[in-house]
């Protein structure tokens, strides 16, 4: 298995962490969603909704030399936030073809399936696989 050392350290801290604990690791992550750049903040229309999850998350993937995601959750929804939140912090910096490796299946690594729903579950699967298909997208243009 295929992890960005990001999501490596993530998924490394919810498994350090006894499972009654994890959903507790999860919200503190929410907390560290990093800000929407103001280029994004100003212009929500560049972001895409994710429609996999039930609370408004959108996001929107730079790739230069590296992968930069950038993504927004309401803090109402703090375990979509916390999910966003490891996908963004987790792929920062990471190539293009390390964030492209990363299984569909990484969400489940956390250890959270008895903390949160499997349809949770399957929102940070979405927003996982958005941000690769937009990766895709980002490398094509450049070529």
């Amino acid at each position: 298995m295929t992890l960005t050392a990001g999501l490596q350290r993530a998924v490394d801290d919810f498994q350090a962490v006894a499972e009654p604990d994890r959903l507790q690791l999860l919200l503190e992550f929410a907390d560290e969603l990093p800000a929407l750049p103001a280029r994004y903040a100003e212009h929500p229309d560049l972001l895409e909704r994710v429609a996999e999850c039930q609370s408004p998350v959108f996001l929107f993937v730079e790739v230069d030399d590296a992968v930069h995601v950038h993504a927004t959750a309401p803090e109402e929804a703090p375990t979509t936030r916390g999910f966003a939140s490891i996908l963004a912090q987790g792929l920062e910096g990471a190539t293009p073809e390390e964030a492209l490796a990363v299984p569909a299946d990484m969400p489940r690594l956390l250890g959270l399936d008895r903390a949160v729903s499997p349809l949770r579950l399957r929102g940070m699967a979405g927003m996982l696989g958005r941000i690769q298909r937009q990766i895709r997208e980002r490398l094509a243009e450049r070529a």
